[in-house]
């Protein structure tokens, strides 16, 4: 591994919080972020804790996209 790789992955879980993990990554998925704060998080977010956030946000899209086509198919 390079040493930007290795030291973005031993960042500190202090250095951004669960809650700014997850805020980031939902505003990835709507494909909307500034520049400004698109620069804080790289500096601040551990590549881990934001794949393993994406993983999990992408499953509850999925489960409710899925949960929503069965709602529909029921009552009509």
């Amino acid at each position: 591994m390079s040493d930007d790789i290795k030291q973005a992955v031993s960042r500190k879980a202090d250095k951004a919080t669960l809650l700014q993990t997850l805020s980031a990554v939902l505003w990835s998925f709507f494909g909307v972020r500034k520049g400004k704060s698109h620069a804080e998080d790289m500096q601040k977010l551990n590549p881990v804790h934001v794949i393993l956030v994406g993983i999990g946000a992408a499953a509850m899209f999925v489960i409710g996209l899925v949960m929503l086509v069965k709602w529909v198919v029921a009552t009509a």
